[in-house]
């Protein structure tokens, strides 16, 4: 997601208000304690052993990943040690508004007519508000379609006044984000999510436990499979919090239960974390296929709903305009650096690499954050693109393909 600050001028005089009000104005807002780190690793949401996945226990998702495994085998009828068809993965990053490009691809992948059905799908941010909805496939497309390319501004948040620095957690309210969230996110959606789950397929959503300064990689379709309005409501969090940038937009607050207590976390934005991923380092999937007694091949593909460059801008000698062109910046080449990493895990894992991203050749204005004209015309471009088979790049820039 892309960070939304206040001019200078609006912080100036929001600080200058915000000098003649009570220190009480100024208090903390209250939540409930912080997960002490001891218990990090205990914690339950919903009483759902398999809900969430911590990088530092990667036998966890060893474990979820067999399981899987021996699910899609028992579907397809695939007896022990047989040969399971091509794992198609999919990896959709964060970007903001540019997850028009993503939407766009991937609708228009459809219309050529070779789309795979994905064993896993993985989003952070904006990417995470795709993943269900490419997950499922064609028969949402149309939704997808609607929400990058009818939304507007206010569909995604309203702004704050400029004191909301100091006096409250954020400086916009996505109230609008979590109402239009909710308005495709529905029971329909979370049986499908569970039925397709229960064939083996994985749906991973990312956000960010600012308490711990950790990432958090939700098991989507494990949630969809309790099936109550609970577990609705947990999705729909999970997919807000995963775009909800921090400062610009409110932490979302999860109750968990760790050691006998009552808890709360607060997480932000996937994408503070790393701006895509596939699996964690730390999990070689060669292990859980060889416990399975299964063999595959794999091919993963990558779509980086974002440019390769940060855009040029005349920043202004200020504090807010620098830090805010020095953020952009790093989440851009923090970005970079995760396709990197994902194409040496394909190396190891011996998968195919498949690399999209915003090329230079799109060249449509963008005045400002979720500008439905910008939004519309990246998502044709990335149609047209994919409509006509989309160019894949089978290595990151500089590195030849299998080249490691």
């Amino acid at each position: 997601m892309k960070v939304v600050l206040p001019s200078p001028k609006r912080l100036f005089l929001g600080l200058l208000a915000l000098a003649t009000l009570s220190v009480a104005a100024c208090s903390t807002l209250e939540r409930k304690s912080a997960v002490p780190p001891e218990l990090r690793r205990s914690t339950s949401v919903l009483g759902i052993p398999n809900a969430r996945f911590f990088r530092d226990q990667p036998e966890q998702m060893t474990a979820e990943q067999k399981k899987q495994l021996l699910r899609e085998a028992r579907y397809l009828h695939v007896p022990p040690g047989g040969e399971m068809p091509t794992a198609y993965l999919l990896s959709l990053s964060g970007g903001g508004d540019d997850g028009a490009f993503g939407a766009g691809l991937l609708v228009g992948w459809t219309a050529h007519g070779d789309r795979p059905k994905f064993k896993l799908v993985t989003g952070v941010s904006t990417g995470g508000l795709i993943s269900p909805f490419a997950f499922l496939g064609s028969e949402y497309d149309a939704a997808l379609t609607d929400v990058f390319t009818n939304i507007v501004q206010s569909d995604i948040f309203t702004k704050r006044f400029v004191t909301a620095a100091l006096t409250d957690d954020a400086m916009a309210d996505t109230a609008p984000l979590y109402g239009t969230i909710s308005k495709h996110v529905d029971g329909h959606m979370m049986a499908r999510i569970a039925e397709e789950y229960g064939k083996g397929r994985v749906l991973l959503i990312q956000t960010t436990d600012l308490d711990a300064g950790y990432p958090v990689i939700w098991n989507i379709g494990a949630i969809a499979e309790v099936g109550t309005p609970e577990a609705l409501n947990l999705i729909r969090h999970i997919m807000l919090a995963s775009a909800s940038i921090p400062a610009a937009f409110p932490p979302v607050m999860f109750d968990v239960d760790a050691g006998g207590g009552a808890y709360q976390e607060m997480h932000v934005d996937g994408g503070a974390s790393s701006q895509a991923f596939l699996i964690p380092t730390s999990v070689d999937p060669r292990l859980a296929r060889a416990e399975a007694g299964h063999r595959r091949n794999t091919d993963a593909f990558i779509i980086r709903n974002s440019r390769l460059t940060t855009e040029w801008t005349d920043t202004e000698r200020r504090t807010l305009s620098v830090a805010g062109k020095g953020v952009t910046t790093m989440i851009n080449y923090s970005g970079i650096s995760d396709f990197y990493r994902m194409y040496l895990e394909t190396l190891r894992a011996k998968a195919g690499f498949n690399l999209a991203y915003i090329e230079p050749d799109f060249k449509a204005p963008h005045p400002s954050d979720f500008d439905q004209p910008y939004m519309r015309a990246l998502y044709h471009y990335a149609y047209e693109k994919a409509a006509h088979g989309y160019p894949w790049m089978h290595a990151p820039p500089g590195f030849k393909p299998g080249e490691n």
